[in-house]
């Protein structure tokens, strides 16, 4: 039967009475039958379309390759625990299990990272295509595969030999249709697509991704340019970027310094102090202000990029700490984690356990995996377990170009630019070739877009400040911006990762962590024998001119990077004297360190509050892993206790009785933010109050900061809790001052139109009772889809995202939901996952992801787990055979 809207009306046509017995009043039960038929038919095709790709978990299955069989137990869910005679079956197997369960999202990854997304959705992706072929990760990628060892190159295969296999087992590169949901709803829009066999560069390529997801303070180096071209002077903008409350604020690593070309911790600390801010760039406001168009149109091209490619927003950050055993119930370490990135639909993350059991084969590794790569990302073998969070490292620089034809300047005389082509596949289309031109800085990403063009070669003055240099011919006063970025230059952190997955103590794992390039991240590090640590990585430049927090002038020498710290003089320490290791995106190390990491840090309150929640659990006795599972969920808003006093000393006229409860509700609030809670109970009240200071925080930031640019406003994040906190203490800072109102206002002025603004709203929005408000009503997640959860249709969203849910939770809070105060209060950014492992018994180790492990839409596994950890439960981490054995729900035989 056709199937299309015209059959089902051709079919309907075809009805028609052929006896004289049919009368009028009969036709409606047999055009019912016949809308009934079409709709069971397309209801089986629909169903066929949900349920064939659907992967099988038990029974017996061939891979070939294999050189014995490989058992895979799956609890419920469905998180493979395998079990392989050697490495290379492990790999191989672990390659086919990603494709059965996740291969869609590899394949959209891969075109990602390739620029290549164009050959899936057509012409609407060009410009994408064209941003991410101008990075060049692919190129970076194909680079690094000469690079990294033998092993890795080999295991690499491995893996990619076993998604092959089950490219070929699902119909091969033509037969989409059984691969997952997501190629029925691409073949809508385009047929004939043909799934290409995985290349073990595939696999490489996405480690550029989540370097780029987490590449340091770019967008703050942005917002600086942008902000003085609009019309702040240098002091104002510095004023918006505090220095780290040194005092207030712990750094990970406490003292130390770099002594005879290493890294000593027992080097005496300074005095503590607050830190400074740097000396900036340089260069004058006039060749800022050229620069800001330009730097300001970049930052809304990487806005439209797609999933991991656009890149850190609101919220992204990390926790981990680390127990020693002095201070558990079991003598042993604890380490925890939960690295923090914008939500996805299925999670980025993906649950595995490698067991190799042969004898003399002593790889075995539990954890976070990314589908698409090999072995475990975060998590622990048999003898050390490890996190990550992000360093938050400079580890960018934009520099301002100054380019005639396919020549730059530097010191005054011109280079040649390198060229590339790149051609563009365009499915439905023609097929479109950019050029690529780069600096020795890096590729022009000015020349991604019509609109970075345009405006880089055209600044609105002089960059050297003569105003005669405009009057030059246009030929002659081109523009481009350019980028260095530590990830544009190949290196071996695939090698890291295999090392660090087989690492038996703390100098393997510092050995791996030495190959671990980018992204720069902190690294916690427990082990079986009771020691734990903490060791920081990356390739972190080291500048001549400038600091790394302005655009810089490329066409002088004087700014180029002139080298990376080594690693010997990065900072770590083994068994701090505090017993515990903490880092939450806090500055590193203070100022006796010799090397600056970052301008721009997160401001230390999660990593603080973390530091008093342990020492409270220390005190009480003995910590648990039940002790460190309540931390992770810990939804106490620490800047809170700042504001607050503040709020409820403001003088206010006579209020009415409604505003005067929403007012009350800040009096006596533990400063939680639960989502929900029942009518009368303390949680309740926390939730309300909890709206109704979130709602107050974004319309005090809105009032206060009206003079910034639209598209700058505040995010609300911790850099904005020190702000204000030093306005505070200052009623009469023009930044209280209102630019579209004739009056001046005060802090206090601010403060009361906040209160009332907010109650405004809500009562709009939830009634004007506020016991009955809830932050859960506000405070929401949605988990989309990468390709399709934003595609504008309806019913398309609906199959493949998830929510939208109450959390718990804030911005730079333990638990961590983000939300820009810009936007909403929709969370954009999220605890991606949840892990505790417990060194004494690895077996009563903890983890939950963020949605489920399965990638297919309609799969029990897609997202299970949701639910768990919204509302912060953990499952078991199991690592003992006998216990998985006797807890697995599907047992799948991978025979040779």
């Amino acid at each position: 039967m056709d199937r299309s809207p015209s059959g089902l009306a051709t079919t309907l046509r075809r009805i028609r009475p052929r006896r004289s017995w049919l009368r009028p009043r009969t036709l409606v039960p047999v055009v019912l039958a016949g809308l009934l038929v079409t709709a069971l038919v397309l209801g089986l095709a629909g169903f066929t379309a949900l349920r064939r790709p659907l992967p099988r978990h038990d029974g017996e299955l061939r891979l070939a390759g294999l050189s014995a069989p490989v058992t895979v137990h799956r609890d419920r869910y469905g998180i493979p625990h395998v079990y392989a005679a050697t490495m290379d079956d492990l790999f191989r197997a672990q390659g086919y299990l990603h494709a059965q369960d996740r291969f869609w999202e590899m394949d959209f990854r891969r075109h990602l990272t390739g620029g290549r997304l164009s050959e899936l959705f057509g012409a609407s992706q060009v410009e994408t295509d064209a941003f991410l072929r101008t990075l060049g990760w692919r190129r970076v990628a194909e680079a690094e595969w000469q690079l990294i060892s033998e092993s890795a190159r080999h295991a690499l295969r491995v893996y990619a030999a076993g998604v092959n296999a089950w490219i070929a087992e699902t119909g091969g590169p033509r037969a989409t249709g059984g691969k997952s949901l997501e190629y029925a709803v691409l073949g809508l829009q385009r047929s004939g697509y043909r799934v290409a066999e995985w290349d073990p560069i595939d696999s490489l390529a996405w480690l550029k991704a989540m370097a780029w997801d987490l590449r340091g303070n770019m967008e703050a180096e942005i917002d600086r340019a942008a902000l003085l071209a609009a019309g702040l002077n240098r002091i104002r903008i510095d004023s918006l970027f505090p220095a780290y409350p040194y005092a207030r604020h712990q750094p990970i690593v406490t003292g130390g310094g770099v002594a005879d070309g290493a890294f000593d911790p027992g080097v005496p600390p300074e005095p503590v102090r607050e830190s400074e801010p740097g000396p900036g760039s340089g260069v004058t406001a006039a060749e800022i202000a050229a620069a800001a168009p330009a730097v300001t149109a970049l930052r809304d091209a990487l806005r439209r990029l797609p999933g991991a490619a656009a890149g850190a927003g609101a919220g992204i950050g990390s926790n981990s700490w680390v127990i020693g055993g002095d201070l558990t119930d079991t003598g042993s370490p604890i380490l925890a984690n939960d690295p923090h990135l914008a939500p996805a639909m299925p999670s980025i993350w993906y649950q595995i356990a490698l067991h190799c059991s042969a004898p003399g084969c002593d790889y075995q590794a539990a954890g976070f995996s990314f589908s698409g790569a090999p072995g475990v990302i975060i998590g622990h073998n048999g003898r050390i377990a490890w996190g990550f969070t992000n360093m938050n490292p400079d580890v960018t620089d934009l520099y301002l170009e100054r380019v005639d034809g396919d020549r730059y300047e530097v010191d005054g005389r011109l280079h040649d630019l390198v060229l590339r082509q790149e051609t563009i596949k365009v499915a439905g289309g023609e097929d479109v070739t950019i050029t690529v031109r780069e600096s020795r800085h890096g590729p022009l990403l000015s020349d991604a877009s019509e609109e970075l063009r345009g405006i880089a070669a055209n600044p609105p003055v002089a960059p050297d400040g003569d105003p005669a240099f405009l009057a030059r011919p246009a030929e002659e006063g081109r523009y481009a911006i350019s980028l260095a970025w530590t990830a544009l230059t190949p290196g071996r952190t695939a090698d890291a990762l295999f090392a660090l997955n087989m690492a038996g103590d703390w100098a393997e794992f510092r050995a791996a962590a030495a190959l671990f390039e980018v992204p720069a991240q902190n690294i916690v590090y427990a082990d079986g024998e009771g020691n734990i640590g903490y060791q920081s990585p990356g390739m972190i430049p080291v500048r001549g001119a400038g600091d790394g927090a302005w655009i810089s002038p490329g066409w002088d020498t004087a700014y180029d990077w002139q080298g990376f710290v080594p690693f010997a003089e990065l900072p770590s320490v083994l068994n701090p004297e505090a017993g515990y290791i903490v880092t939450a995106n806090q500055a590193v190390i203070g100022g006796q360190y010799g090397h600056p990491l970052t301008p721009d840090p997160a401001y230390g309150y999660r990593s603080q509050r973390l530091h008093d929640l342990l020492g409270e659990a220390v005190s009480a006795g003995p910590i648990t892993v039940d002790t460190v599972a309540g931390l992770q969920t810990d939804d106490r808003n620490t800047f809170a206790p700042v504001l607050v006093p503040a709020l409820l000393e403001v003088r206010t006229e006579p209020l009415g009785r409604a505003e005067a409860a929403a007012r009350d509700l800040l009096r006596g609030w533990d400063h939680h933010q639960p989502p929900d809670g029942d009518p009368g109970s303390p949680q309740a009240r926390s939730a309300a109050a909890s709206a109704y200071y979130n709602a107050v925080w974004r319309h005090l930031l809105a009032l206060t900061f009206d003079e910034l640019p639209p598209d700058h406003r505040p995010s609300g994040r911790d850099r904005w809790f020190e702000v204000v906190r030093g306005l505070l203490t200052a009623p009469l800072s023009p930044w209280w001052d209102r630019v579209a109102t004739p009056t001046r206002e005060t802090r206090d002025d601010v403060l009361r139109r906040a209160l009332s603004d907010a109650y405004q709203e809500l009562a709009a929005a939830q009634g004007d009772d506020p016991a009955r408000w809830r932050w859960g009503r506000m405070h929401r997640l949605t988990v989309r889809n990468a390709s399709f959860g934003s595609s504008g249709i309806g019913p398309v969203e609906r199959m493949f995202n998830r929510g939208p849910v109450p959390v718990a939770g804030g911005s730079d809070l333990v638990n961590a939901t983000g939300w820009d105060a810009a936007a909403g209060y929709e969370v954009t950014a999220v605890p991606s996952m949840r892990m505790i492992v417990d060194l004494f018994l690895l077996d009563e180790s903890r983890w939950v992801n963020l949605t489920g492990n399965s990638g297919h839409a309609y799969h029990r596994n897609y997202d299970d787990q949701l639910e768990l950890w919204r509302t912060g439960q953990l499952i078991p981490m199991r690592w003992v055979r006998f216990t998985i054995e006797r807890e697995a729900a599907d047992t799948l035989l991978l025979e040779p």
